[in-house]
């Protein structure tokens, strides 16, 4: 893939808030950060985020689409899209029960691509106002991974069921900043492969619904295929447009 493919991938990616903003209960958010350097080095960096939330008295339903794209002397040093969807059941004030689905394409995780899907409890534990809460949630479910290349054992899946524990800490620090903390954890029930992920942000208002963001991204892999890191890091400086 190059250049002008990872920027038209994307712009469709973020496209659909266009008309998302006129539709009733709906709020989001888009993100777009590139950085492009020049002389000894050259280096280019691309990363996009679509967030999409759905919310009605019983139901929420959010959508995250990620995408992140790295390019050194021509060379693609990085290339990875998520998608991950969930729908929630209010069935209580601050209760409510879970389905979820995740996928992602790494090209340089040793996986051709890696899918879950879990469902279980969680619960709104703490809330004030419209901008700060922290959300536990605990559930199970199946983990479908396909390998690039076959494992010692001779086979290019990965298939078991997992666990699953997350959270959420948004913390409003002003009326135009926000410190955001999510963490999950997924283990593995037969294979005992655990992954897990974290991001840490801290966006502030530059106009309007225009903020800055910064964010610091960490995935662990106990069990990486061969060939791969099990920790990988990403630290990055992006615009962000609420609506």
């Amino acid at each position: 893939m190059d250049l002008r493919q990872a920027v038209a991938i994307t712009a469709v990616a973020i496209a659909p808030f266009a008309s998302a903003q006129e539709a009733d209960n709906w709020k989001g958010e888009t993100e777009l950060g590139v950085l492009i350097t020049s002389g000894t080095t050259e280096e280019t960096n691309i990363k996009g985020r679509l967030g999409l939330v759905h919310e009605v008295e019983t139901w929420r339903n959010t959508g995250e689409f990620r995408t992140n794209y790295s390019e050194t002397e021509d060379e693609t040093t990085a290339e990875k899209y998520q998608a991950a969807l969930e729908t929630d059941y209010k069935f209580a004030e601050n209760q409510y029960w879970f389905l979820r689905g995740s996928y992602e394409d790494d090209r340089f995780s040793g996986y051709d691509f890696e899918s879950t899907v879990t469902t279980g409890y969680g619960n709104r534990v703490w809330n004030s106002g419209d901008r700060s809460f922290l959300d536990l949630s605990v559930g199970a479910g199946y983990r479908y991974n396909k390998l690039d290349m076959v494992n010692a054992e001779g086979e290019d899946t990965e298939e078991e069921a997992i666990a699953r524990l997350a959270g959420q800490f948004d913390y409003a620090l002003s009326e135009n900043s926000l410190f955001r903390q999510k963490l999950s954890t997924e283990v593995g029930l037969d294979e005992n492969n655990t992954v897990t992920e974290s991001e840490t942000s801290l966006q502030a208002n530059v106009v309007g619904n225009l903020s800055m963001k910064a964010a610091f991204r960490v995935k662990h892999v106990s069990d990486a295929p061969a060939g791969s890191e099990n920790t990988d890091t990403e630290t990055s400086l992006s615009l962000l447009y609420g609506f």
